[in-house]
């Protein structure tokens, strides 16, 4: 190269590179403040840790297995990646189709905005992606399951309970997420209810059209019914108020089969607002959608080995089509009655103590 050929800034100190000769190259620097100390200490580790080249930290096992999912996966399923939402996934996309797949971990760093630590990262991601997670949602979620639900019951028949099946009821379908304890969704659907919030809430009709719901609801150990936290105080909001208490009234009825004979409570209620604290769905004290949740954990049932929420494989492209085929439509109480079901398995599975 001829003439100057780097410029490099750090903080407040100015490097400039000249060649001398053929081999040696003369830094000249300008001093400036004290802060410069401690970037220079920065970039030494980093240079450190540069040397130790990311494919020595792996097997030959764990190299095959990062690079098959980063050279096979596509920009949504790698935004399902942990650090590699955003520009870093449709980067990796574009180096990839300029340079062909990656041969080898150390790779990564040419691709812009991957860092050496950002990069392990994403390979320890990719190696194990429930361990994190699971220890993350354990310290940042110490609420307890038995705190929203309601009415009270035996914590150990709660443990026992093969599978649940969470539902979620609106002013327009009722929705249900048959999921069993380790999370494999069993049945997921909804279904429209036409006499919903149209006259004066006659019973025989909202029997009728709930029962025929309720035909279709498969068993399970226990049923988990969103509470809305709507106010009774809220006087604007009393029709929807009385509609979500007679909905919920009748879904007592119908589901607790057996508890005239045993006393046993099979129907259960979960605060609304404890799942939406759970996923960070909460705005003051109104929730969020988590239906963009809910795709996330569709794209990790395909791209991870042990997704945190499993699918039926012949349902998969289903289930995505409904969330993605209708954009006017949205889904809510189909994605709620998923996210409760897998609030209430991991706060009692992961989180409880008491």
């Amino acid at each position: 190269m001829k003439g100057l050929y780097g410029l490099l800034r750090t903080g407040q100190r100015c490097f400039l590179q000249v060649p001398v000769g053929s081999s040696r190259l003369l830094w000249c620097y300008k001093k400036s403040t004290s802060a410069t100390q401690q970037d220079s200490a920065s970039e030494a580790e980093n240079l450190k840790q540069a040397k130790c080249e990311i494919n020595d930290l792996y097997s030959s096992e764990q190299k095959s297995a990062v690079l098959q999912l980063l050279n096979s996966a596509s920009e949504e399923e790698l935004s399902a990646v942990k650090l590699m939402r955003g520009r870093k996934s449709a980067n990796l996309i574009a180096y990839r189709d300029k340079h062909g797949p990656f041969q080898d971990l150390q790779s990564l760093l040419e691709v812009p905005l991957f860092q050496y630590k950002t990069a392990i990262k994403i390979c320890d991601f990719i190696l194990n992606p429930l361990a994190k997670e699971k220890k993350e949602r354990k310290t940042s979620n110490p609420i307890s399951v038995m705190k929203y639900i309601k009415p009270e019951i035996e914590r150990k028949r709660l443990e026992t309970a093969n599978s649940i099946v969470s539902i979620v009821f609106g002013t327009r379908k009722i929705a249900w997420a048959h999921v069993n304890r380790h999370l494999a969704v069993q049945d997921w659907q909804q279904e429209e209810c036409t006499v919903f919030m149209k006259g004066s809430y006659i019973p025989a009709m909202y029997f009728e059209e709930i029962s025929s719901v309720v035909s279709k609801i498969p068993e399970a150990d226990f049923y988990i019914l969103e509470k809305s936290g709507i106010s009774v105080l809220n006087a604007n909001l009393f029709p929807v108020t009385l509609h979500l208490r007679t909905v919920e009234a009748m879904l007592y009825a119908l589901l607790h089969k057996t508890f005239a004979q045993d006393g046993q409570h099979k129907v259960l209620s979960m605060a609304r607002s404890a799942v939406g604290k759970y996923f960070d769905l909460m705005v003051g004290d109104a929730r969020t959608s988590g239906i963009d949740l809910v795709k996330q954990f569709l794209s990790e049932s395909v791209t991870q080995a042990e997704p945190r929420v499993s699918f039926p494989r012949d349902k998969l492209v289903h289930y995505r089509n409904i969330l993605s085929s209708n954009k006017q439509r949205r889904d809510e109480e189909l994605c709620d009655s998923l996210l409760q079901a897998v609030a209430f398995y991991e706060l009692l599975l992961l989180n409880d103590t008491a």
